[in-house]
């Protein structure tokens, strides 16, 4: 790579990390060709992606992030960037998915919302429910005592026809 390239290439990332809403490092020694295509497949899927790059450069292209610092002590060795642009808890599943399946790829650390997330926040991240469950979770909830007001006064209404009811009956 020549200079001009370096920078093309620094300058595309810190447009990634700045698109992205979260960014994953992984360690991806050991995985062919065919495991990294799987892996950039069921990323797209969740609207992630997956660039891979040397180090440097990524180091140079996150060194004016906000609270980055443990972040860039990872960038050595093969690492890739998974970015996620949207629904970041469904990247973080389908990537924790993916290294459960694939021993050689290694979640290493991730940055979301300013901050530098461990593996262990990364998991828990991935164990929470997709955008739609959580809106459809939201909604009942919302829902749940307007339903109960209806049925009460539905109730209230259905007295005096179950009383008149009663009383024809008697007679």
């Amino acid at each position: 790579m020549n200079r001009q390239q370096k920078e093309v290439a620094i300058s595309q990332f810190r447009q990634m990390f700045s698109d992205a809403q979260a960014a994953f490092l992984v360690h991806y020694k050991g995985l062919d060709v065919a495991k990294l295509q799987d892996l950039r497949k069921n990323l797209r899927e969740a609207d992630g992606s997956f660039k891979i790059t040397k180090a440097s450069l990524i180091r140079i292209a996150v060194s004016d992030l906000d609270g980055i610092t443990s972040f860039k002590e990872l960038l050595k060795d093969q690492v890739g960037i998974v970015f996620a642009k949207n629904d970041v808890p469904s990247v973080a599943k389908k990537l924790s998915e993916f290294s459960k399946n694939n021993e050689s790829l290694k979640i290493l650390s991730g940055f979301f919302e300013s901050k530098v997330l461990s593996t262990t926040d990364i998991s828990t991240l991935a164990s929470l429910p997709s955008r739609e469950v959580l809106l459809a979770q939201v909604a009942a909830t919302i829902q749940a005592p307007i339903k109960g007001l209806a049925v009460a006064l539905n109730q209230i209404l259905c007295k005096p026809v179950y009383a008149i009811k009663q009383i024809a009956e008697k007679q």
